[in-house]
């Protein structure tokens, strides 16, 4: 039994709807990253710090928090609306009425970078009630590199009891603003390890090839296996000439000797053909 249809043009409509929804949620229509942020005076030094944090834009980070009588939850993201507030960088939700304060807006960011750290700055918050001369809200994120720890916000204070420049500080560990590993390898090494590759295709290659193409067996298997051989003999006699020729000399101890012996060696028979009768 049908309880009820939806036609067929409302259909395609749900379907496309779904899926822009879940294309939404995976982050294919995210943000513009770190570019959604408006620094207040827009200089190139400053978007290049902002540039380092883009693994890090549109992603919430939360922190709670419990004072005497409130508990808190922060949100921080960077370059986006935190908890959904339209342009809010960092925003507070008190737990009990989920009223949302905000803490500082993304159009007015402010970013110093250091080798190994970032310091993000959001102003413009709501204003205070009574504290700090009814100024508004800043918020101060202090990210510092850690390979080992993933981005986890903290909060550090709430330093609202002097008269003005009143803040939030923050502090989260990030890999995204470690600097690059620099390699340790020098030319020569780069070289040996190419050189190294190259002869073991050189080997496996030629052994496969003679094997299984040739045919061969045995040592004939290793390749260009003659060319090798000659080589080698070729290095040996060249060992033998340099490294274990005899002297040419001999000790004079013994040339008397040997000028005797050759002497007496090479006297000429004499002969006695004048004695025969003619």
């Amino acid at each position: 039994m049908q309880l009820f249809s939806v036609p067929r043009r409302g259909y395609v409509s749900l379907q496309t709807s779904l899926v822009l929804l879940v294309l939404c949620g995976s982050g294919v229509f995210a943000g513009n990253g770190t570019k959604s942020c408006k620094l207040s005076i827009e200089n190139q030094s400053e978007r290049k710090v902002l540039d380092r944090l883009e693994p890090l834009a549109n992603k919430n980070f939360t922190a709670d928090i419990t004072d005497d009588k409130d508990s808190y939850t922060y949100v921080f993201q960077l370059c986006g609306d935190a908890g959904g507030v339209p342009k809010a960088g960092v925003i507070q939700v008190n737990k009990k009425d989920k009223k949302k304060t905000v803490i500082g807006f993304y159009n007015t960011t402010q970013a110093i970078g250091g080798s190994d750290w970032v310091m993000l700055i959001y102003g413009g918050g709501e204003k205070y009630d009574s504290h700090c001369n009814g100024e508004q809200r800043k918020a101060m994120i202090m990210i510092s590199c850690s390979k080992d720890v993933d981005s986890k916000l903290e909060v550090i204070l709430e330093d609202r009891e002097r008269g003005n420049n009143c803040f939030y500080l923050f502090e989260m560990d990030s890999s995204a603003v470690c600097p690059p590993v620099q390699s340790q390898l020098s030319a020569g090494s780069i070289i040996l390890i190419i050189g190294f590759c190259l002869l073991a295709v050189y080997l496996i290659g030629g052994f496969l090839y003679q094997r299984l193409i040739v045919g061969a067996k045995g040592m004939e298997q290793f390749p260009n296996y003659a060319f090798w051989v000659e080589v080698g003999n070729l290095t040996a006699d060249g060992c033998d000439f340099v490294c274990r020729s005899k002297n040419r000399e001999e000790p004079s101890a013994y040339r008397g000797r040997e000028v005797t012996t050759n002497t007496v060696e090479e006297e000429p028979e004499e002969r006695d053909d004048h004695l025969l009768p003619m």
